[in-house]
């Protein structure tokens, strides 16, 4: 992505402004969760809005503007405050990657619309805004979905294990950032993590985007 800087600049900030969309509708449904379900943390730490701003993470935007897939700043919950904290955890954890992939459907059905109606121009403006954002928030929702700390998968596995496997399964917190590093060091010009994200997120960008690019077919 950071290459349209150069190339195509234009394409480059709407990559950028989709970015920062999808991480703040990300990071406030975490937030949105986690004072649903009893805990002010996030209200008190100002997360329950939709701007940017309050949920940016500098090295997670660094991570996706250069390698192709980042994060927001995280969200802080209490578990005391949750009734109950594994299965709470897991259901804040899911959030942030459900709004992404909601909102790539209804993007998909806006373009739909769009076609179906004949609308050209619109539908010409919108591929060029809306396919961009389809694609931020399928790579950050399946991202996000990696069972590694300190990713949502990690907790949404912790919340699905019995007790004390779950106890287990925490210990390995502390490996998380050296197994994300691992998964990106590249081998033979490109990463594990590109050969485990890029097949899913083509495959649900394929699904989603309502017509064949190359024709110009419904």
């Amino acid at each position: 992505m950071l290459s349209y800087l150069f190339t195509n600049p234009l394409l480059f900030a709407v990559y950028i402004i989709s970015l920062l969309f999808a991480i703040a509708v990300h990071e406030f449904s975490h937030a949105f969760l986690a004072d649903y379900l009893g805990d002010p943390t996030p209200r008190l730490q100002g997360r329950l809005k939709l701007d940017p701003r309050a949920h940016i993470d500098p090295m997670g935007i660094f991570f996706l503007l250069l390698f192709g897939f980042g994060w927001g700043k995280p969200v802080e919950f209490d578990p005391y405050n949750l009734k109950n904290p594994r299965k709470d955890a897991a259901l804040i954890s899911i959030a942030g990657p459900t709004s992404n992939f909601i909102l790539a459907i209804i993007l998909s059905i806006t373009l739909r619309l769009l076609i179906l109606f004949k609308l050209s121009i619109l539908t010409t403006i919108g591929m060029f805004i809306i396919l961009p954002m389809m694609q931020m928030n399928l790579v950050l929702g399946v991202f996000n979905l990696l069972p590694i700390h300190p990713l949502d998968g990690f907790n949404i596995v912790g919340g699905i294990l019995p007790k004390d496997k779950a106890h287990e399964w925490y210990g390995l917190q502390r490996f998380g950032m050296l197994f994300l590093l691992l998964l990106i060091i590249p081998l033979g010009g490109s990463s594990m993590l590109d050969g485990i994200l890029r097949p899913v997120v083509t495959f649900l960008f394929k699904l989603l985007v309502p017509i064949n690019l190359s024709t110009g077919s419904i």
